[in-house]
């Protein structure tokens, strides 16, 4: 399994010009030349190769863009400064320009084959009331090997560092694959009385407890040994970067994962886009190239952190057993007392069903009641949870409500 991570760079050498040259011949084929009657023919044959030339895969982050945020009824300008930043990870922080003072929030970005732009929808509503924060983490190929290992251990680590550079009474979001290390850093936290222990913790579509209503994904991840991902879905990264021999999970290897479960999902995407373009529909043709533009932008994880969360979330259910350990000590939500807890699930999520997030509220049994809440989100799936419609205009009004509503616990 070594070699695969070359095969495919041979091949995405040999095939990247060629989705280059048919994005070039595309608006070349699709131009109206002064007295030529409009051809059919060719204009199937721009769609063709526009749609050919938006499946190249990428392993470079797309930009933020977030340049604006509404604020009272007013558009303040944002930029992006590193607030602190590692090997592995760079703290960033949208700045608006306002002199209101609001909550600190840190965005938990997943770490699971894609970039944290992935959350940009996330982070562009939560600018309405928030200072936001991101964990912005690094594609695993372009870390240097001497910079040493990234684990579940060095995650959580990371988290504790920025929560204190954030400061108390910072307010955490963690989205999906994250929410387990985050309960685990604010209860290492809690357990060692840190002066920064975070205001408010929101844990969202994430796999606390797996064994409740598993899904395929969950399913998977128990169907093998892990000695069986560890031969087949590890490799090492080519000589040519600066990750050089460095052993990942490449995020080419995630991204068939995901689109090989909904298959027929991706397939029909692709076609609506050739007829869209066909048809002269470009603000539908570019809803679409926008979305596989950033689904295509792909992040090597590093084999450490992939394999022990397979093992301790997937597999032996470390966390609800109590069984789970990070940085030297045994992982205890219930020594959680001054963060308060928000849950949140989509109704019609297949990653992380009903059930699975809203397990960590038991389990932070020192948490009083009226500092806990969970909802549940009708008609969403994964998602939905974090971006959209009904995050924007059901989910955010909870979570901003919560959030302020415990801003009071430094």
């Amino acid at each position: 399994m070594t070699k695969i991570y070359q095969a495919y760079q041979g091949y995405a050498d040999l095939s990247d010009p060629m989705r280059l040259f048919a994005g070039t011949a595309a608006p070349l084929l699709n131009y109206r030349w002064p007295g030529w009657p409009d051809s059919l023919m060719l204009r199937k044959m721009a769609a063709a190769c526009e749609v050919f030339s938006c499946t190249r895969l990428t392993h470079q982050r797309p930009a933020f863009g977030i340049s604006s945020a509404a604020e009272n009824g007013c558009t303040v300008s944002v930029h992006e400064e590193v607030a602190d930043q590692t090997p592995f990870c760079t703290l960033l922080r949208f700045r608006k320009e306002t002199k209101a003072e609001q909550p600190r929030v840190l965005v938990i970005a997943p770490m699971s084959g894609h970039f944290a732009t992935l959350l940009r929808g996330t982070v562009s509503t939560l600018l309405r009331d928030h200072d936001v924060y991101i964990t912005d983490w690094h594609n695993a190929r372009d870390v240097a090997l001497g910079d040493g290992r990234f684990g579940f251990d060095e995650y959580v680590a990371h988290l504790i560092r920025f929560i204190e550079k954030i400061g108390p009474g910072t307010h955490l979001l963690a989205v999906c694959q994250p929410t387990v290390a985050a309960l685990a850093a604010v209860s290492v936290m809690a357990a060692e009385r840190h002066p920064a222990q975070p205001s408010s913790m929101t844990l969202m579509a994430g796999p606390i407890d797996t064994r409740i209503n598993p899904t395929a994904v969950n399913q998977l991840a128990k169907s093998k040994p892990i000695e069986w991902f560890e031969s087949n879905l590890v490799s090492t990264v080519p000589g040519r970067f600066v990750g050089s021999q460095r052993l990942v999970y490449p995020g080419f290897l995630q991204l068939n994962a995901f689109m090989s479960m909904n298959l027929e999902r991706h397939l029909k995407a692709f076609q609506n886009l050739y007829n869209y373009l066909v048809d002269g529909d470009d603000e539908k043709a570019n809803v679409i190239k926008t979305f596989y533009a950033e689904y295509f932008a792909m992040s090597d994880l590093a084999a450490e952190f992939y394999l022990e969360t397979v093992q301790s979330v997937f597999q032996d259910h470390a966390l609800p057993l109590g069984e789970l350990q990070a940085l030297g000590r045994t992982i205890e939500p219930a020594a959680i007392r001054r963060t308060a807890l928000f849950t949140v699930e989509g109704e019609k999520d297949d990653i992380c069903a009903v059930g699975q997030t809203v397990a960590a509220q038991d389990m932070c049994s020192g948490i009083r009641p009226y500092m806990k809440t969970h909802h549940v989100q009708t008609g969403v799936g994964h998602y939905g949870v974090f971006n959209g419609r009904r995050w924007d205009n059901e989910i955010y009004p909870r979570l901003r409500d919560f959030i302020h509503s415990h801003h009071q616990y430094q």
